[in-house]
């Protein structure tokens, strides 16, 4: 009867296959898993889309 509102934020976990560094971000159009995506900050190698999920937040 009283439902509150939902907001669904989308989220990238992006991995380095070199030092397992994960760094989580806002989700861009274009984002698709096992993808390589940039260099890492931290080693230079290469970062990988490990995960894509959505994060429920009720207002």
């Amino acid at each position: 009867m009283f439902s509150k509102e939902k907001t669904i934020f989308a989220y990238t976990v992006e991995k380095c296959n070199k030092c397992n560094l994960e760094r989580k971000r806002k989700f861009q159009v274009g984002d698709v898993l096992f993808t390589e995506t940039s260099k890492c900050n931290s080693c230079n190698g290469i970062t990988v889309i490990e995960k894509i999920f959505g994060e429920t937040i009720e207002k």
